[in-house]
């Protein structure tokens, strides 16, 4: 069934190319129909270590792959975007979020409704691909989006396995670690995981292939196997896996001193298949059984956590910037839910004994979701206007429409433009 999905995929892919309906819509929608409520041709028990295992894994070769696709010196130009999202935004959301659990489920505990917000506020960039793909869009806008959804999911981990240690006195996540020795410890060894790895692996391209040692056909390999090694160092140290996959591809194209496009083409397609694979387990496992369980509660929380729970943080975080009103409902938007809320669901439910739990993953279940067809949907027609609106100003006429003292990221010596 899941050979049938990627194959019908495939054929239609051309045509999906600019249209509304994603290929991660069509893994979703075949995942319902093929699971156990429906036609059950995919019954896999939810808790089915395979399936976390699948899901950790595609997570991990996708951010590898994107962190080693971001220019590093444009990066450092234009920091201003991910960081006020990261520092500001993030930690908003996931304080609006626990209040809005708090409020509309009134039997979850404070640190459950913690332990969903957390779950829910990392982003999905590859759910609207066409947003960090269209050249119209600001450089600035595309690669602050992209950089967010690659960290931010690597820094909820520690805090996710900190949230759960509190609520579940029961629980082994924590290992016996602090709240703070953990968060610390996920983020410090799984920085040095990644750049022990990206390293690694970029002097083996370098010194290995200078002298011809490498064929050909295994160079596409590597950097596969670096986001495995990076993951695999991080975890043995106790730190956060997809943190070291995040650093380690930074570090590779640092220490390449170039872009791995061609090389990374087999790790991106593998991330592709395996990424596939995962939204049709989650459609026919995940998301059916979830839509078999619905509540008004339920449903408000979803629509709640793409709206309001994500756009007044972003808000927020740009205050200052005078980024115009497009700007901010196109950076609010657009914070698709995805891959990584998937995983950390999975982990709740095989990490924790919590009473709440099964609400807990109704909620990010159906908010996901509900993610992959919104954002989805909308991705190619609302990034089409807005780079409209942005391309309808006249050059000359931009720097009147932002202060250039508080512009987001503008490269020193540029002149200042909306955002």
């Amino acid at each position: 069934m899941v050979s049938a999905a990627l194959l019908g995929v495939a054929a239609v892919s051309r045509r999906l190319v600019g249209s509304p309906i994603t290929p991660a819509i069509l893994f979703v929608g075949f995942g319902l129909l093929v699971g156990p409520r429906a036609l059950g041709g995919i019954d896999v028990a939810s808790t089915d270590s395979a399936v976390r295992v699948l899901a950790e894994a595609t997570l991990a070769l996708v951010l590898f792959c994107d962190a080693s696709r971001v220019h590093l010196g444009q990066l450092r130009r234009e920091a201003a975007v991910p960081l006020r999202l990261l520092a500001v935004g993030l930690p908003l959301t996931i304080l609006l979020g626990a209040a809005a659990a708090a409020a509309l489920f009134g039997h979850l505990t404070a640190a459950e409704a913690l332990i969903l917000a957390i779950v829910l506020a990392p982003t999905d960039a590859a759910l609207g691909q066409a947003v960090v793909t269209e050249p119209r869009v600001p450089e600035r806008i595309r690669q602050g989006l992209n950089v967010e959804s690659g960290l931010n999911d690597g820094i909820c981990v520690p805090l996710l396995f900190a949230a759960v240690a509190l609520a579940d006195v029961e629980s082994n996540i924590s290992g016996g670690r602090g709240a703070a020795t953990l968060v610390l410890e996920e983020i410090g060894y799984g920085a040095a995981g990644g750049v022990i790895a990206g390293v690694a692996i970029a002097v083996i391209i370098r010194t290995a292939g200078k002298r011809g040692l490498i064929d050909s056909q295994w160079y596409p390999v590597i950097p596969a196997a670096g986001a495995g090694l990076a993951y695999g160092i991080a975890s043995a140290l106790g730190g956060s896996g997809f943190i070291a996959a995040f650093v380690g591809g930074v570090a590779f194209r640092l220490a390449l001193g170039r872009d791995p496009e061609q090389i990374n083409r087999l790790a991106e397609e593998v991330g592709d298949v395996l990424n596939g694979v995962t939204f049709i387990l989650f459609g026919a496992i995940l998301l059916g059984p979830t839509l078999s369980a619905l509540s008004r509660q339920l449903v408000l929380y979803a629509v709640l956590s793409l709206t309001l729970v994500r756009m007044a943080p972003v808000a927020i975080a740009m205050w200052g910037t005078h980024a115009g009103r497009p700007t901010l409902g196109f950076l609010g938007w657009f914070g698709p839910r995805g891959l990584a809320s998937i995983v950390f669901a999975v982990i709740v439910v095989e990490e924790s004994r919590l009473p709440g739990e099964h609400l807990i993953v109704l909620a990010v279940y159906l908010t996901v979701g509900l993610s992959v067809l919104a954002h989805g949907l909308t991705a190619g027609p609302l990034t089409g206007r807005y780079a409209a609106w942005w391309e309808s100003h006249p050059e000359e006429a931009r720097p009147a429409m932002e202060s250039a003292a508080t512009d987001l990221t503008r490269p020193r010596g540029a002149r200042s433009a909306p955002s």
